[in-house]
């Protein structure tokens, strides 16, 4: 608030001369009544309507809540909260305006008055206050001073006072924004500081000015709207707040639409409540197909509105017209046509297009298809495509040419979302398709598959036993259907290809390996001569009731049992493949035959399928005994069978175990045969070990024997063989690829027959000389000398490589010197005589190193 931006009234309220009696404050019993016996303030002479004036303060001993307040003033109200309020606009010509305040208790209809004055304070441009004055300044001075907020507590010195007349001034300018109202109190002392009066209550009240505009929450507000609302339909609220007096017009705020955009169908299709702020619609004809959004300037104006005097402010107001289903969906055509192959399932056979001019992808858009007639059976569906919205006719059940050939579909579309109130269904909504199906062929079937014949086991071969034929669904194509095996594990059966005639090729065995639970499986193939070809297989099951076939079985077929009896004994049973009542109860028998059978052996019976064998005499010798046994079944007829069974009679200890010498007794050895079986052992044992000392004996010799030849002597270790040999720094003019081993033999075999070099690697397989010992054993060096001089001389093909070979002449003036300087490093102490029986090989190295006669 500025400075001189209006009229500053300061009100005063005079608490009353003098207080109550301090002992007052003491009484223990409540008393109801006002704080004061009358209020006073100093008011403007222009009151607005509803402006507070000042507070009267009333204490109930039942509580506040059954107070009613009364005035005898037209013009003036006191509220529940005790506030006094101007009811209408006016102006007090007098100086004062004095009227009672009633406080009535609802509860128990007692009441109590108190007087209020209010002075009207005289405007100046100093902005002075009014004059305080104490009825005992005629006879002492008074000087008067102020305390309190606004005096001598922040704001300090918004108020002043003259001590001396008591006149009160506003020093500043006040802001009602900041502080709406003081409270001070007023002293009046004499000259020696002695209190003359009490102090009163001052209480001042900042009168508002409309300094402040209306400031909207948002400077954008977002509201929507179904298309095709009713006038008066409630949109969204506007608010704006003004920080003025809001009992005041300063601070009432009215609402009103400046622009509206754009202006279809009407220029006013908005309207805005001028106090709450809440927009509703005022016309007719919101459609979102024509117009999604309205673009409203919102004004908010104080002053109750005046726009003369009031301060404004605007914002902008953002409608969106939201969609609702009032648009069928419309087919784009009348009838739609497709065609499929029978027995085709998951096609698409038609696309059904519509059109919607609801929102796309909503709920109002999206489109429901629905067969209503043609398709009794449940062949079709129609799906939407959630991008295209089309209606994709497709094949859920496989059609079958024979049986329709064509559909004529009768569809109905609508949307996700219920049209909306008062919109039909458009004529346009329905629309026919015509799927034909097309025919194909279709394979043989079996009527019956699996088809299931009983029949007894053991049938002759070619017995008929069922027609198994096939079908051809294709009615109208006159085709031929030839049959085949295409599985039969045992290859028992035969199919007449014509007609499709099971026949027996062999006997059928119940017992088979090819059996499962009493069935046999056999799989048969139906083909038809279309174009292209089909097939189709069926399954037939033959049940093979059990006959008495098989004869039992002894069991077990090996058993021991001790050599005197009542230690033990063999329990027996039997074996048998049939079935109920093929099996047992059991009959086991000892034959007659060889009569030591029964002599030695005897058999009881336990139940019906087990037996027990034990021995009849005291004592039998240890051995293994061949007991035959006859088993018998219950079959009809009944078969039997003599099963011997291996029992090992063994002496046994007491707890009717055999012992280990019983055990090698009973398996049919003698005492001489074991002794012979232990002879072998030792014997055998022995040759080993004479044959691993000899070889011991052996190899330590070998590791004394003396070397034939010095190590550092041995030839094997010294001499190298290269397969190149070049000529000197003097004969490079020479051709040196004639000393050179040949990669090749093309050259050996294009020359002329008889004319061969001594020193060339022959033409052919090369002989094979005997391997050398990796680490030879120096014993063994003159049998391995030997063996390779036999083999070299038996080798026709071998050229005299350790003989004198004939070299291209090398040149003279050589600068290396003569080899024949080179002497021996052997010791005269060495006997080479043993050279001399190597053969004529070795002459050469005995004349050297031997006795024999100097060059």
């Amino acid at each position: 608030m500025t400075a001189g931006s209006g009229v500053l009234l300061v009100l005063l309220s005079l608490s009353g001369a003098l207080r109550a009696h301090e002992d007052l404050t003491a009484r223990e019993t409540c008393k109801a009544g006002f704080s004061e016996e009358g209020y006073t303030a100093l008011i403007s002479p222009d009151i607005l309507q509803g402006e507070r004036l000042l507070k009267v303060e009333f204490s109930s001993c039942l509580g506040s809540q059954g107070t009613q307040y009364e005035t005898n003033s037209l013009d003036f109200k006191v509220g529940a909260d005790g506030t006094v309020y101007a009811t209408r606009e006016l102006r007090i010509p007098s100086e004062q305006v004095a009227f009672t305040v009633t406080a009535r208790d609802r509860r128990t209809a007692e009441q109590w008055d108190a007087v209020v004055r209010l002075l009207v304070a005289q405007t100046r441009s100093s902005h002075p206050g009014h004059k305080i004055r104490s009825d005992k300044d005629n006879d002492i001075p008074i000087r008067y001073s102020i305390t309190g907020v606004g005096a001598d507590q922040p704001p300090m010195e918004v108020f002043s006072i003259d001590s001396m007349s008591g006149r009160m001034y506003v020093t500043r300018p006040m802001d009602r924004e900041e502080r709406a109202s003081y409270h001070l109190r007023a002293h009046a002392v004499d000259m020696n500081g002695n209190k003359v009066e009490n102090p009163i209550d001052l209480y001042i009240y900042v009168i508002d000015m409309n300094d402040n505009r209306p400031e909207f929450l948002n400077q954008v507000y977002n509201g929507s709207v179904d298309e095709g609302s009713k006038p008066g339909t409630y949109v969204m609220t506007v608010t704006a707040n003004d920080a003025d007096d809001g009992t005041t017009a300063n601070g009432m705020v009215r609402y009103r639409i400046v622009t509206q955009t754009p202006q279809s169908p009407s220029q006013n299709m908005f309207t805005i409540n001028s106090e709450t702020g809440d927009i509703v619609t005022v016309a007719a004809g919101l459609d979102r197909e024509k117009v999604q959004q309205y673009t409203v300037i919102v004004q908010a104006t104080d002053m109750e509105g005046n726009l003369n005097y009031g301060l404004s402010n605007t914002a902008t107001a953002i409608i969106t017209v939201t969609d609702v289903n009032d648009n069928p969906p419309e087919f784009t055509a009348s009838t739609f046509a497709g065609e499929v192959p029978e027995n085709r399932v998951e096609t698409v056979v038609a696309n059904l297009t519509v059109m919607d001019r609801d929102q796309p992808h909503s709920a109002n858009w999206n489109a429901v298809y629905r067969i209503i007639s043609g398709d009794p059976s449940g062949h079709f569906s129609v799906r939407t495509d959630p991008v295209t919205n089309e209606g994709m006719v497709t094949v859920v059940k496989a059609a079958d040419y024979e049986l329709n050939r064509a559909f004529m579909l009768t569809v109905m579309v609508s949307n996700q979302a219920a049209l909306a109130s008062g919109i039909q269904m458009s004529f346009q909504s329905t629309a026919g398709v015509t799927i034909s199906v097309t025919d194909i062929n279709e394979a043989p079937y079996f009527p019956s598959n699996h088809k299931l014949i009983r029949l007894e086991e053991g049938v002759p071969a070619g017995t008929a036993l069922t027609t198994f034929s096939a079908v051809d669904p294709d009615r109208f194509m006159q085709q031929a259907v030839r049959y085949s095996k295409l599985s039969d594990p045992a290859n028992w059966l035969h199919i007449n290809a014509s007609n499709g005639q099971i026949t027996t090729a062999a006997v059928l065995d119940r017992e088979s390996l090819y059996i499962r639970n009493n069935v046999y499986e056999a799989t048969f193939l139906a083909a038809d001569n279309g174009i292209p070809p089909a097939s189709g297989t069926g399954t037939l099951q033959i049940y093979l009731i059990d006959i008495n076939d098989n004869a039992p079985e002894l069991l077990p077929k090996e058993a021991q049992i001790c050599e005197k009896p009542g230690l033990n004994a063999i329990n027996i049973t039997a074996a048998d493949a049939d079935v109920d009542p093929n099996v047992g109860p059991y009959v086991f028998e000892l034959p007659f035959v060889p009569a030591t059978v029964r002599k030695n052996w005897t058999i009881t019976r336990l139940n019906g399928d087990y037996a027990q064998l034990s021995l009849r005499i005291l004592y039998l010798e240890a051995g293994m005994y061949d007991v035959p046994i006859t088993v018998t079944d219950s079959g009809n007829p009944p078969l039997s069978n003599t099963s011997v069974i291996k029992v090992k009679v063994c002496p046994c200890d007491e707890n009717g175990d055999c012992t280990t010498v019983g055990a090698v007794a009973a398996a049919g050895l003698g005492t001489g045969a074991i002794v012979a079986i232990l002879i072998c052992i030792i014997l055998l044992l022995t040759m080993v070990l004479l044959f691993v000392v000899w070889m011991k004996r052996r190899e330590k010799e070998r590791h004394t024997k003396q070397l034939l030849i010095d190590p550092e002597d041995d030839v094997r270790d010294n001499i190298l063989k290269y397969d190149e040999e070049g000529g000197g720094e003097e004969d490079q003019d020479y051709d040196l690829s004639q000393l050179q081993q040949p990669e090749a033999l093309e050259h050996v075999l294009s020359k002329a027959p008889g004319v061969r070099r001594v020193d060339e690697r022959p033409v052919g397989a090369e002989p094979q000389y005997p391997a050398r010992p990796v680490v030879p054993h120096p014993g063994d060096i003159g049998d391995f000398i030997n063996e390779g001089l036999r083999a070299a001389d038996n080798d026709p093909t071998a050229p005299p490589y350790d003989s004198l070979l004939v070299f291209d002449y090398e040149g003279s003036g050589s600068t290396a010197g003569s080899v024949s300087s080179l002497g021996s490093s052997s010791s005269g102490d060495q006997d080479y005589d043993y050279l001399n029986d190597w053969g004529p090989r070795f002459k050469k190295l005995a004349d050297m190193y031997g006795g024999g006669e100097e060059d």
